[in-house]
């Protein structure tokens, strides 16, 4: 990476943002405040500092809001920038990303510790587990990435939830159908379905994402949709593997049996997930402007075709000495009817001389 830079095409702001120390600070301890609890909560009982710890997160991430807006109105370089958040579009951006990555993250690690809690596997053997969803998501990113975001945009979101929807289903109809002390072979080919998905919706998400921030508020909203990935992560992590965990509790008689119906409730949770991550995806996209009306036909008037017939049939002489040539006007009807088209006017204005 540091042989590289030196090819990166540099840009440069007009004005040089300064540091937001406070607004750094402020960010952190409330994300903190958030996150520990949620990891570390659940193996516990969800003890009553747990809480305390969530709600003085919120508070504290509340205050960072407001800073930001304070130094935002100042004239200073916030953090954050304010305007992001007008746009409902950017907003439901980050309420997807927090849904899905909640889903990724959460599932993997269920899939791994139904392997080891349930089966007893190693890690090696539990992490090749995951080997079809890998694979077949940095693949579907590739294709995604190089034909159909340019040629499809942002519909291939769609397809990549409904497939991701499709592993996810199937997987834990895999979980609720095997026998406890055998490996789930099954599992593979559906847990490459959910790679497919997720690889065939992650590329275009960021790329709609992006799309709808000002240049200056690219570098803004990249790092604030970084922040809320990982946000999302650590959610799925306590919230799927705590309902795991319910079910798979340590002592019980039959702990194969138990992993099973633990990993089978994680993935019914995280398809609930997805359908909520579909709806505030929708909210992402543009919306259709309604395409502007063409202007009705307008049929010639009654008495331009009269004319028009009048002219193909008269070859009477219209003057002592002046003879109409066929298919031509005659002087009477000029200032009748309307102009002819440019081929036939240049006619009607040839006549024959007055004849001596």
């Amino acid at each position: 990476m540091l042989a590289a830079t030196p090819l990166l095409h540099e840009e440069r702001a007009a004005l040089r943002p300064r540091l937001d120390h406070a607004g750094t600070a402020l960010a952190v301890l409330g994300s903190s405040l958030l996150v520990y609890p949620l990891i570390q909560g659940g193996a516990h009982g969800w003890p009553g500092w747990s809480w305390a710890m969530l709600a003085a997160g919120g508070a504290v991430l509340a205050g960072f809001a407001a800073h930001q807006r304070r130094r935002a109105r100042g004239g200073r370089s916030p953090l954050i920038e304010p305007g992001l958040f007008v746009d409902r579009g950017f907003t439901a951006a980050l309420v997807s990303s927090v849904l899905f990555f909640s889903v990724v993250g959460g599932l993997m690690l269920v899939a791994v510790l139904q392997m080891q809690l349930g089966l007893h596997r190693d890690v090696l053997s539990a992490g090749f587990t995951l080997l079809p969803w890998s694979a077949t998501m940095a693949l579907s990113s590739w294709v995604a990435g190089v034909w159909l975001v340019p040629r499809y945009g942002a519909r291939g979101m769609s397809v990549g939830l409904l497939a991701l929807l499709a592993g996810v289903v199937s997987a834990a109809a895999v979980y609720a159908t095997s026998p406890p002390a055998s490996y789930p072979w099954l599992l593979l080919p559906v847990l490459a379905v959910a790679g497919i998905g997720q690889g065939l919706y992650a590329v275009p998400f960021f790329t709609t994402a992006l799309h709808r921030v000002r240049p200056h508020e690219t570098g803004s909203a990249a790092g604030l949709l970084n922040a809320v990935q990982q946000l999302g992560g650590t959610l799925g992590v306590a919230l799927l593997g705590s309902l795991f965990f319910h079910a798979a509790a340590p002592g019980d008689p039959t702990p194969a049996a138990a992993a099973l119906t633990g990993a089978r409730n994680a993935f019914c949770l995280a398809a609930a997930l997805i359908l909520a991550t579909a709806v505030t995806t929708a909210m992402t996209l543009p919306r259709r402007r309604p395409s502007p009306k063409r202007p009705a036909h307008r049929a010639p008037h009654p008495s331009a075709r009269t004319a028009h017939r009048r002219v193909r049939s008269d070859t009477r002489t219209t003057h002592p000495g002046s003879v109409t040539l066929p298919g031509t006007l005659p002087p009477q009807l000029y200032q009748a009817a309307p102009s002819p088209s440019p081929s036939r006017s240049r006619l009607g204005h040839v006549h024959l001389g007055r004849s001596t």
